[in-house]
């Protein structure tokens, strides 16, 4: 079976235009990301309780600001999606399979391999950067997809799976990455216990809930309105809150973790090593695969972007519940989507060029 061209209304034609067809604050993200790092630190140093206050209301695990963030970060892109299109996609057998294997293969044997490479005589860091690679990604992933003009209704198939297997396999294979693997290879074993009870609440907070709220949104707006009002009036207005919502998130984890970033950067810098490794290797080798296979540019994207993306929701929840919130285990959690952010953003902007380097035949319509 070979996929078809992507219709939807919103991309263009012209693949030299794609940047200069972004609005600017998704052409300038990069920009914004930076400056909202260096807000977030400030705020952490400027205001030392800020950490305790934001960490005292929870939902589930995570800082009730910061779900808010993830919530509106998640929201406006899922309720772009076209659920009535959802179908296409799930008969497209070579994307899901490569999508799994590279999900729960690849990805948590490379970050495996990668921690152990990097961070040999550092066992907290090197079990945190285990439990980000376990941990596959829900949230942000559609943020990335969405700017590099992936398959919207695929990157929704494969987040579902993802979680599914997610809820599944989480504590499996953190038994056998932090247990039974080190034990045959004679290396240090280190452990986890997370139910998947846990894990499936997680999912429900952070991909459920807007996940719902974003076909609601698409049902009652098309039924009301028409889809051609939907996509050209409603949907331009809507998008740019998921950015906010991104850049709201930065801040506040980096206020929330500046005080460890600013004390301790040569730590930080250790563990961004293997991370920057791991999302370029795995975004790479996923879009290198995806073509091989014969997926057009934007199921292959989705599929890239899927693979490289990390929860790191899960990932600090797990490290925190079962290491505590001081632990490296944790930091390593932490610095996982400080380096996912700035990298992944510059892999859209790869994305782009590789469109227009190699998929100059492929003719999309919208």
């Amino acid at each position: 079976m070979t996929s078809s061209p992507v219709p939807v209304l919103d991309r263009p034609r012209d693949e030299a235009a794609v940047l200069e067809r972004l609005s600017v604050l998704d052409r300038f993200l990069p920009l914004w990301i930076g400056v909202a790092m260096l807000l977030g630190l400030g705020l952490g140093r400027v205001i030392p309780d800020l950490n305790d206050a934001l960490d005292r209301v929870k939902v589930d695990t995570v800082s009730l600001p910061i779900a808010i963030g993830l919530l509106l970060m998640m929201y406006p892109v899922l309720a772009k999606v076209r659920y009535g299109d959802v179908g296409r996609v799930t008969g497209d057998r070579r994307m899901i399979v490569t999508s799994l294997v590279l999900n729960w293969v690849v990805g948590p044997a490379l970050m495996f391999s990668l921690a152990w490479l990097f961070l040999p005589d550092l066992p907290e860091y090197r079990t945190g950067l285990i439990i980000v690679g376990l941990a596959r990604c829900i949230a942000m992933v559609l943020i990335w997809n969405d700017l590099a003009f992936g398959d919207r209704e695929a990157a929704v198939v494969l987040v579902a799976l993802n979680s599914l297997f997610q809820i599944a396999a989480y504590s499996l294979l953190g038994y056998f990455y932090l247990e039974t693997l080190p034990g045959w290879l004679g290396m240090e074993q280190s452990g986890i216990d997370i139910s998947m009870g846990e894990i499936a609440r997680a999912v429900v907070i952070f991909l459920g809930v807007p996940l719902v709220a974003g076909y609601l949104t698409r049902r009652v707006g098309e039924a009301r309105r028409g889809r051609i009002w939907y996509e050209t009036k409603f949907l331009p207005r809507l998008g740019p809150v998921a950015l906010w919502g991104l850049l709201f998130t930065v801040v506040l984890l980096f206020a929330l973790q500046g005080e460890k970033i600013t004390a301790e950067p040569f730590d930080v810098a250790r563990i961004a090593a293997p991370l920057v490794a791991y999302f370029a290797i795995m975004w790479t080798g996923a879009f290198a695969l995806a073509k091989r296979v014969g997926l057009q540019y934007a199921r292959a994207t989705s599929v890239a972007f899927t693979a490289a993306g990390n929860n790191f929701e899960l990932a600090i929840a797990v490290a925190i519940s079962v290491f505590g919130v001081t632990s490296g285990q944790a930091l390593a959690g932490v610095v996982g989507p400080l380096v996912e952010v700035p990298v992944l953003v510059a892999l859209v902007y790869v994305s782009l060029w590789a469109r227009r380097r190699f998929f100059m035949t492929e003719e999309v319509v919208r």
